[in-house]
């Protein structure tokens, strides 16, 4: 059955009063756009009375939906531009590519695992998201044939930044990238100018990680338990 939009408007009004704007975000266009976007429509039906909660959600395959605040502060750090694209690596549920859709003229999604990718793209389908272009594979390598981009974000921990997204950065782009190892991770976002890249430092984070040849290796990974 296909999701309800329009469920839970209170819940999401109350999620970017109180969530969003009390803890500093206050970019009116990613604001408007999270008030928009209705999160229970990509989180499996069992846990959608949960949508609006200041958490993150499990969305099956290991993987997970971002928390809201999470969401609102990539999606600021990206410096929307609405007649610019941004690259998405990580598609997981879909929530922050609806996200940015409404924030940049285009988005552009990779996600791994093959099940995610459809899941997300039968929701962009249900909801008209028509600005998002996706496609299952290996986002460590960025998606070249539509470089560059305005703006790239990485919902997945990296041991680094991955070149190739770098490389695929417009001038004046920004990488927004959690950076770090299974403990825990820095929320980062690299800038070019003129070939030169910039690192600022944002927030101590936790996210799964990074799949693909620039990312984790699952023994590398796992190795931080021991």
């Amino acid at each position: 059955m296909p999701c309800d939009a329009s469920e839970f408007l209170q819940q999401r009004l109350d999620m970017v009063a109180y969530q969003l704007e009390r803890r500093g975000i206050h970019d009116e266009n990613v604001l408007a756009a999270m008030r928009q976007v209705p999160r229970h429509c990509f989180i499996p039906g069992q846990l959608q009375d949960m949508a609006y909660e200041d958490r993150p959600l499990p969305i099956g395959y290991g993987q997970t939906i971002s928390q809201p605040y999470m969401v609102g502060l990539m999606s600021a750090m990206a410096q929307p531009d609405p007649e610019g694209a941004v690259l998405e690596v990580g598609t997981g549920s879909g929530y922050q590519a609806a996200v940015l859709s409404l924030l940049f003229k285009q988005v552009f999604t990779i996600e791994l695992n093959q099940e995610l990718a459809r899941n997300a793209e039968r929701v962009f389908v249900e909801l008209g998201l028509q600005n998002i272009h996706s496609k299952q594979g290996d986002g460590s390598c960025g998606w070249e044939e539509f470089a560059p981009y305005q703006a790239i974000l990485v919902t997945a921990a990296s041991p680094r930044p991955p070149q190739p997204l770098l490389d695929q950065l417009a001038d004046n782009g920004r990488l927004v990238i959690p950076v770090g190892s299974k403990p825990g991770q820095t929320l980062q976002t690299w800038t070019t100018r003129q070939g030169f890249f910039h690192c600022t430092y944002s927030i101590p984070v936790v996210f799964v990680p990074l799949r693909g040849k620039y990312g984790w290796s699952e023994v590398d990974w796992e190795w931080y338990d021991s």
